[in-house]
C-alpha cells in the first residue's frame, strides 16, 4: 500500500494484480510506503478502514481517493496457482507442486480450503465498509497501462514498471464444468471485474 499525501491518493495492493511492480516504481515518491509485512502491504479495505483511515483523514484530509487494480478472476487464481508452483515452496502446505489447475480450483471451491488454495477473494479485499470507506477508482490488471497513465498524470511523474514477482508460465485452461461452478460460486468477483470500464 502506498499513500501519497500531496496527491491525496491511497494505492491498495490487491495480491497478484501487478501492484508490486507499481509499488517498486512509486515507493520513493510516496509519503508512506507499507511494503512489509504482507498484512500491511496487502491491507484490505476493512483493515485500512480500522487502522489507517483515521490517520490518513487526520493528517491528509477526508477527500482522499482510493485506487485498486482487479484481475480477471480465472487469471487471478491462475497467478496464485503458478506462484505457488515455485521451487522454494516445494514441500510446504502452500505449494501447488504436482497439482493441475483444475485440482487447485476444486480446492479453492471446497468448503474448507487447504492452505495452498486459501487465497481469499478480490471482492472481499475491496468490500466497502458500513461507514462508507470504499475504493473510489478501479483499474483492470489486463489494462494496467491505463492505471499507469492515470498515476503519471495524478502524481506528475513518469513511471517505468520493472518486471518483479513474475510467476512461471503454466497451462491455465479449466474444464468447462469447473469454470461454470467457479463463475457461480465467485459471482461477486466476476461482477466486480466486469463492472470496471475499459
Amino acid at each position: 500500500m502506498l499513500i501519497f499525501s500531496k496527491a491525496k491518493l491511497v494505492l491498495f495492493s490487491v495480491p497478484k494484480t501487478g501492484t508490486t511492480a507499481i509499488e517498486t516504481a512509486l515507493a520513493p515518491h510516496a509519503a508512506i510506503a507499507l511494503l512489509d509485512p504482507p498484512e500491511l502491504k496487502h491491507a484490505p479495505v476493512y483493515r485500512y478502514n480500522r487502522f489507517l483511515r483515521p490517520m490518513v483523514e487526520k493528517f491528509i484530509g477526508d477527500e482522499v481517493e482510493t485506487l485498486a487494480v482487479i484481475r480477471e478472476p480465472v487469471n487471478w487464481l491462475g497467478s496464485w496457482y503458478r506462484y505457488r508452483q515455485r521451487p522454494f515452496l516445494s514441500g510446504r502446505p502452500v505449494s501447488t507442486e504436482g497439482l493441475s489447475f483444475d485440482q487447485f480450483v476444486e480446492a479453492y471451491l471446497a468448503e474448507t480450503r487447504p492452505a495452498y488454495a486459501n487465497v481469499g477473494a478480490q471482492s472481499k479485499f475491496v468490500e466497502p465498509r458500513p461507514n462508507g470507506t470504499a475504493i473510489t477508482r478501479f483499474f483492470k490488471y489486463e489494462e494496467l497501462q491505463d492505471c499507469v497513465a492515470y498515476l503519471e498524470e495524478r502524481l506528475e511523474l513518469a513511471i517505468s514498471l520493472p518486471q518483479v514477482n513474475v510467476s512461471p508460465k503454466q497451462d491455465l485452461e479449466l474444464s468447462p464444468a469447473l469454470e461454470a461452478r467457479l463463475r457461480t460460486a465467485c459471482a461477486a468477483d466476476f461482477h466486480l471485474w466486469n463492472s470496471i470500464p475499459s
